[in-house]
């Protein structure tokens, strides 16, 4: 099974579209809100190449950037 985390933040409806994803797949994922987490945020600007943007997806350790991201790589079968 594939390590999945995902960085967000409360108020971002691009995270909730994300999770949302991961949900109806049945996908268990580790969730960081790096909404008031400053040492999660810097942790996730570290991991993402200083991208800021929410949400950042991991997968296996490996950024595969946001919500986008994680629909297509989804509809192209690797989710």
């Amino acid at each position: 099974m594939k390590k999945i985390e995902i960085y967000t933040k409360g108020y971002c409806p691009y995270c909730s579209k994300a999770k949302a994803l991961l949900e109806a797949k049945s996908i268990k994922y580790t969730e960081y809100d790096v909404q008031h987490d400053e040492e999660k945020f810097s942790e996730m600007l570290k991991r993402a190449d200083g991208r800021r943007t929410v949400p950042q997806v991991f997968i296996d350790d490996i950024g595969i950037g946001g919500c986008d991201d994680l629909y297509a790589l989804d509809k192209s079968g690797g989710l």
